[in-house]
């Protein structure tokens, strides 16, 4: 599978899940950092810092890897294999930090994350799935 199917976005989008960024550093190291992220369309987005460890290795090389799991019975992931794209339009950086400060710290504060993380400095990361993985359910 290489988009995002209904089922996938629905569990991408349900609660507060974490998805797991891997991504490589300068000396080819792999790193995995967590981020927060909403679905948009057929593409996954989170906001990093352009200067950020994340922010300068999707830079050099924007292939990127993400696993978003729920880790309570009976078990299900899914893992995205992509390509993200970069926006610093400062509308979209807002109207994203909004969004992804909703879904994690409630409609109360989405519009205070919005201020704070959607300033110059921050982009807008749009993951484009090369190929998709899905698991449902494993201890079924």
């Amino acid at each position: 599978m290489t988009e995002l199917s209904d089922d996938v976005i629905a569990f991408l989008s349900e609660g507060t899940r974490t998805a797991k960024l891997g991504y490589v550093a300068s000396d080819g190291r792999p790193l995995v950092a967590p981020v927060w992220f909403v679905v948009d369309g057929r593409q996954l987005v989170f906001n990093t810092g352009k200067e950020t460890a994340k922010g300068r290795a999707l830079a050099r090389d924007p292939r990127v890897v993400v696993c978003v799991d729920d880790e309570r019975p009976p078990f299900s992931f899914v893992q995205i294999q992509g390509t993200a794209a970069f926006s610093e339009d400062p509308e979209e950086l807002v109207d994203t930090a909004t969004r992804i400060g909703g879904r994690y710290m409630g409609a109360d504060r989405a519009e205070e994350f919005g201020r704070r993380n959607g300033v110059p400095g921050e982009l807008i990361v749009r993951i484009t799935p090369t190929k998709v993985v899905k698991a449902f359910d494993l201890a079924n």
